[in-house]
């Protein structure tokens, strides 16, 4: 068993919570809640990377460090 790490993202939309794998294009699901966010995710990470290596697809690997930050642009119109 190989374990793979990536980073996820959880963040707040209209309708509750978006959570997605920047590194993954396709890797996300929606839910309730951030614990319920969480739980699928994982879910769909695990389910997309199956189907990566079923169709001999390689792993990208995420590089490190990944940092996530709130950027303040001031913006004149």
């Amino acid at each position: 068993m190989t374990v793979y790490h990536f980073t996820g993202v959880i963040e707040p939309d209209e309708q509750g919570f978006h959570a997605y794998v920047p590194a993954l294009p396709g890797c996300h699901t929606f839910a309730d809640t951030v614990d319920e966010a969480r739980k699928k995710i994982l879910e769909a990470l695990e389910l997309h990377l199956q189907s990566m290596l079923e169709d001999g697809e390689s792993v990208p690997v995420e590089r490190e460090p990944v940092f996530i930050t709130r950027l303040s642009v001031p913006v004149t119109v």
